[in-house]
């Protein structure tokens, strides 16, 4: 595999960097060597898509249907609703062979491995027949209907082997779900001779993939949609999706990072870290955090909804693992909050939602306007219900604030924003003020707080994800060859070694649903929540009672790219136990 840039030359240092000299201007990128080494790692495939292209057939399951609102979804997408999942086989390759010109398109958030998904697409399309093109449009969805691109080739990809990031064509956040939209995409598709895109990206990217899909084919554009499953979040997934791309390389840099204030707090001893992760509607990384480092609180917010936890309970909770500890001389701890922890708190859910119908659709513009926070606070007052304004009035103003901040595509609050590591740091300190009033408590409590977000979603990929998101992309181009429309590129099997993971696709309708998005019921993608009755939970519900009081600590240091397959291409602790193997 060839390290080029096709800016200019490129100068290896002797301190093991290397300089790429671009053409324009004078800026320097410099490549460390393990981007370097990197570049040189051949990701692995599943054992049916190294038969060659010629040699892949298809085998059709049975018919599918939607997760929920069959009626409904069937209505809304009468072309590409009810088809069978498929699964590529050893066999003679039917395929018409046709020129295709492929458009791809990165969506949402970035995840690692992004770049391998591209990657293993173009290599397939030049494989079956290298006057195929492959067009990367710039910006997200956006680049679509803009016009916006450029035309891969080798020197192109090469440079964004097995690295982290978006930035091969860049991302955006852009909702196709418009009739005018989708007109002005199928016109740029027309334009250049597209026969199929490629969207790679998370719940809602995917949801617009299937919109897409729909309006193609009832259009009779020709033009065939594919999407590819992201997100760190972990939320898209399903017995078909076993793992969305990411998820495994940011939960693993989470957790180093977690790890080392482990052991940074079993060192110094004087402080509780609480530490907010990534996760946005769905406790999954939150969960597979604590089973890599065994912290000693870790919340799981589909718990908190499932036995109605107010937040007193919860800061309870927390309390009495550290008021155990500091009976046992540790004034020390490690607690972990998902990062949509508050959504999953009934009192705190529905204050939330009646704020996003507050401020559904042109009333946000008449909040903002108004010149003040007393101002805003009566506006508040007035639209709210007594039972959610008791709840809101408890908060910190600062809490107060962060509710009302920019609205998320949907018109929704944004959890993201909300410091919910510093309110339950609050919560328990007035708890453990209180307990020690009454003579139950007699130890230290100073906290620490901590977001770790954007440090994992563009770490260089673990192996596992270089290996997944490659197999991803070069299993689209299998499904545009043989014709598929509306289906998500599906890899399984994946807790087993790359040999034998399986490769297909599975129409996207069957995960959808009706949800209430900006005060209007619409289709989309059903997230994953974490199952309280799967593997995963009920391991750590076994063993978080331990952890609460000892110290338990597990430090899973850095993502190891050399070296043993059993410390380098090891999955998720997640995916071990959902498929019954030990951890």
């Amino acid at each position: 595999m060839k390290s080029a840039c096709i800016y200019g030359k490129i100068r290896e240092e002797p301190n093991g960097l290397i300089n790429k000299h671009y053409n324009k201007g004078e800026m320097i990128m410099k490549i460390s060597p393990l981007q370097k080494a990197r570049y040189e790692y051949t990701p692995k495939l599943p054992g049916m898509l190294r038969n060659g292209i010629a040699e892949i057939s298809v085998k059709e399951g049975e018919a599918t249907q939607s997760v929920a609102d069959q009626e409904k979804i069937a209505e809304l997408f009468p072309n590409t609703y009810g088809k069978p999942e498929i699964t590529f086989i050893k066999g003679q390759n039917t395929a018409a062979d046709k020129k295709q010109v492929v458009g791809v398109i990165l969506s949402g958030g970035q995840a690692p491995g992004g770049h391998n998904v591209v990657s293993g697409l173009y290599d397939a399309l030049k494989a079956t027949n290298k006057d195929n093109v492959l067009l990367g449009f710039k910006g997200g969805p956006s680049g679509l209907l803009e016009d916006k691109y450029i035309e891969m080739t080798d020197e192109y990809i090469d440079q964004y082997r097995n690295t982290g990031g978006f930035d091969i064509i860049g991302s955006g956040r852009t909702k196709l779900e418009t009739p005018e939209q989708f007109a002005v995409a199928a016109e740029v598709c027309k334009k250049h001779g597209i026969t199929a895109i490629v969207i790679i990206g998370g719940d809602d990217s995917n949801t617009n993939a299937c919109t897409l899909a729909e309006y193609m084919a009832a259009n009779n554009t020709g033009v065939q949609v594919i999407g590819c499953p992201k997100t760190i979040d972990g939320d898209l997934k399903n017995e078909d999706i076993e793992c969305s791309f990411g998820f495994d390389t940011a939960t693993k840099t989470y957790s180093e990072l977690i790890g080392n204030i482990e052991r940074d707090a079993n060192s110094a001893k004087k402080y509780w870290h609480f530490i907010k992760v990534m996760g946005r509607s769905a406790s999954h990384v939150a969960l597979e955090c604590a089973l890599e480092t065994q912290p000693n609180i870790c919340l799981i917010g589909e718990e908190v909804a499932a036995k109605k936890m107010s937040l007193s309970e919860i800061a309870d909770y927390i309390a009495d693992s550290v008021e155990k500890r500091a009976a046992n001389g540790d004034n020390f701890g490690v607690a972990i909050i998902p990062e949509g922890i508050v959504e999953f708190v009934p009192e705190f859910s529905v204050l939330i939602a009646e704020i996003n119908e507050l401020l559904a659709g042109e009333k946000t513009e008449e909040f903002n306007a108004l010149p003040s926070w007393d101002a805003k606070y009566e506006f508040i007052k007035a639209g709210l219900t007594k039972e959610s304004m008791s709840v809101f009035e408890i908060l910190p103003q600062g809490i107060q604030q962060q509710l009302f901040l920019e609205r998320d595509p949907h018109g929704n609050v944004q959890v993201s924003l909300i410091e919910s590591e510093k309110l339950f740091a609050a919560l328990v300190a007035d708890k453990l003020a209180e307990r020690k009033a009454a003579g139950t408590y007699t130890g230290k409590f100073a906290t620490q707080h901590h977001f770790f977000g954007y440090e994992g979603r563009c770490a260089f990929p673990s192996n596992f994800d270089a290996d997944y998101c490659y197999s991803l992309g070069y299993n689209a181009f299998m499904l545009i060859q043989y014709g598929f429309n509306g289906y998500l590129s599906k890899v399984s099997n994946l807790s087993k070694p790359a040999e034998e993971w399986v490769a297909g696709g599975m129409p996207i309708t069957k995960m959808m649903n009706m949800e209430r998005r900006n005060g209007k019921d619409k289709p989309v993608i059903r997230k994953a929540l974490t199952e309280l009755d799967g593997a995963p939970f009920k391991y750590f519900e076994a063993h978080r009672d331990q952890w609460a009081v000892e110290t338990a600590f597990l430090f899973p240091g850095a993502i190891q790219y050399y070296g043993p397959a059993s410390v380098c291409d090891i999955t998720t602790r997640t995916l071990a136990l959902e498929k019954g193997e030990e951890i």
